[in-house]
């Protein structure tokens, strides 16, 4: 059974000089946090996942490093198979590999990638897994499905951890059932069907009520299993002050909800160290949500709580 302990990531989407990079990552090695993540979109995220995570594993020594996640549709499974067994055995086992099967439409667009149904993106997802899992694993390995055929290659290099976590999250049923029998680690994310993250129908998806459906999902598909996952939430906005009252009231009124659902909502943390503490309790006891990534322009901000709750 997961342990649920308390565990914070660090999210970096823009470019730096090397100079940056290397202490935002040492800096979060630093102050606690576990991984430090990069994403995998072409518009205002400038740094290549794979590339940005080997400097960042280089550069630091527990540390561990995550893709926030690969676009599916982006790269062949066998290639990215390949760079990321690579990227573990030179971490010395400590990648986390996040996938999805893309969502932003403004990505397809402008890459001129053709962007299926979600249901077609998603099956494509599943066996991008399969294919990845199978050649992490010892000896040849061998699949023939609807969308990929993978003929007794045998993946080399292999991976120092075994198995590799494989972190999934989505906002909908089919998605989340495919993480929550796939991953190790789940999270639950907005409902991205519309192919933008600001819409409000995204919005809408991350309530608090919202987000029992989503762990109730989760939870139907995993099973038994659903005792060893890591259930994740992105943090876009932080704030801490002991006079948040003004601006939780202001996030309330912008997505017609409650107070105390702006003040739960996975996407915020808004309140006194002491008051943010008390939310990522509460969230770890409703919906055992432990893994919380923040922004890196909020590190500095949120380091007192990664001090206080990191590892408990």
């Amino acid at each position: 059974m997961h342990d649920r302990r308390f565990r914070f990531g660090v999210a970096c989407a823009k470019g730096r000089s090397r100079r940056q990079f290397t202490e935002l990552a040492r800096k979060a090695e630093g102050l606690g946090f576990s991984t430090l993540f990069v994403p995998d979109h072409f518009v205002d995220h400038d740094l290549a996942p794979t590339v940005a995570l080997a400097h960042a594993a280089a550069v630091t020594e527990r540390l561990r490093v995550g893709t926030f996640v690969l676009g599916n549709d982006y790269k062949h499974p066998v290639v990215c198979a390949r760079e990321m067994a690579s990227l573990d055995l030179l971490s010395d086992g400590r990648l986390e590999l996040g996938i999805g099967a893309g969502w932003m439409t403004v990505d397809y667009e402008k890459a001129g990638i053709q962007l299926d149904p979600p249901g077609v993106r998603i099956a494509r997802l599943a066996e991008s897994i399969t294919i990845m899992k199978g050649l992490f694993s010892p000896g040849p390995f061998t699949f023939h499905g609807r969308y990929y055929n993978v003929t007794e290659l045998d993946g080399m290099p292999k991976p120092v951890q075994q198995p590799v976590p494989f972190f999934i999250g989505g906002g909908a049923p089919r998605i989340l059932a495919l993480a929550a029998r796939e991953a190790e680690i789940v999270g639950i994310n907005a409902n991205l069907r519309s192919g933008d993250g600001t819409s409000p129908d995204a919005a809408q998806s991350l309530t608090p009520e919202a987000t029992d459906a989503k762990v109730g999902w989760v939870r139907e598909a995993a099973g038994a299993r659903f005792d060893d996952l890591e259930l994740q939430s992105l943090v876009g906005f932080v704030y801490m002050n002991d006079d948040s009252k003004s601006i939780l009231e202001g996030i309330a009124g912008a997505f017609g909800i409650s107070v105390e659902d702006a003040r739960l909502a996975p996407p915020c943390l808004v309140g006194s160290e002491d008051d943010i503490v008390d939310s990522l309790e509460e969230r770890r006891e409703r919906w055992q949500m432990s893994y919380h990534v923040i922004d890196d322009n909020a590190i500095d901000t949120f380091a007192p709580v990664v001090a206080r709750l990191a590892g408990k």
